[in-house]
C-alpha cells in the first residue's frame, strides 16, 4: 500500500489528530483568543475611565448653575468634555482593530458585529437627541437626554459583552453604568453631570485594575 493508499494519512501525508490532540488543539486555540482579548480589556475600562471621570467633572464646572469650587467657561469645558470622548473613541478603535488582528471565523464574525454596535447605536441616540432639540428641547434637558442615554447604551453593550464572553466585570459594570444612568436626571441639570462622574468613571477605572489583575493571574 502506498502513501496515497493510507486511509490514516491526509492529503498533506500526515496521520490526522486523533479526538483528544483536536480537542486540546481547539482549547489551546481558544485560550490563545481569550488571552489577547483579555490584554486589550483594561486600556478599554481605563481610557473611559479617565474620560467620563475627567470629562464630566470638567462639563459640571462650566455649566451654568453648577456649584463647582472651580468655575471654568461652559464653552471650553465642552470641549475638553468632547476632546476626552473622541481621543477614548479613537483609542478604543485602534485597539480593537489590533486585538482583532489574527482572529478567524466566529470569534471575528462576533467582534465585528459587537464593535460596529457602539457607531450606529451612538449615531441613532445623537439624531434623536437633535430632532428633540430642533423640536423645542431645552439644552438642560437635552444634556441629561444625551447623559443618561449614552449611559444605557454603555449599559446594554456591557451585558451583550458579559453574556458572549462570560465577563463578570463587564456584567458588573454595565449594571453600575445602568443604575448611574437611571438616577443622575433626579439630581437635574447641571448636577447628572457631577453624579455620572462619580458614579461611572470610578466604576470603569475600578474595572480596569480587576482586569489586570485577572490576566496576571491567568
Amino acid at each position: 500500500m502506498t502513501q496515497h493508499d493510507d486511509p490514516d494519512r491526509d492529503a498533506a501525508g500526515e496521520a490526522p489528530l486523533d479526538p483528544r490532540e483536536m480537542l486540546a488543539l481547539i482549547q489551546g486555540e481558544t485560550t490563545t483568543v481569550r488571552r489577547a482579548l483579555g490584554a486589550q480589556t483594561p486600556v478599554y475600562y481605563f481610557v473611559w475611565g479617565i474620560a467620563w471621570l475627567v470629562g464630566y467633572l470638567v462639563y459640571w464646572a462650566g455649566a451654568p448653575g453648577s456649584d463647582s469650587p472651580i468655575t471654568l467657561p461652559i464653552v471650553p469645558a465642552v470641549i475638553v468634555f468632547a476632546a476626552l470622548i473622541v481621543a477614548a473613541a479613537a483609542i478604543s478603535t485602534v485597539v480593537g482593530i489590533r486585538s482583532n488582528r489574527g482572529i478567524k471565523g466566529t470569534s471575528q464574525w462576533v467582534g465585528t458585529i459587537y464593535g460596529l454596535s457602539w457607531p450606529v447605536m451612538g449615531i441613532a441616540i445623537g439624531m434623536i437627541g437633535m430632532g428633540l432639540i430642533r423640536q423645542g428641547m431645552s439644552i438642560e434637558l437635552a444634556t441629561i437626554y444625551f447623559t443618561s442615554s449614552y449611559a444605557l447604551m454603555v449599559t446594554a453593550l456591557y451585558l451583550a459583552g458579559a453574556a458572549i464572553w462570560r465577563s463578570i466585570d463587564q456584567l458588573v459594570i454595565g449594571l453600575i453604568i445602568g443604575v448611574a444612568a437611571t438616577v443622575t436626571p433626579s439630581f437635574g441639570y447641571p448636577n447628572n453631570l457631577l453624579a455620572m462622574a462619580l458614579i461611572a468613571g470610578p466604576a470603569l477605572l475600578a474595572g480596569g485594575v480587576i482586569a489586570i489583575i485577572r490576566n496576571r493571574r491567568a
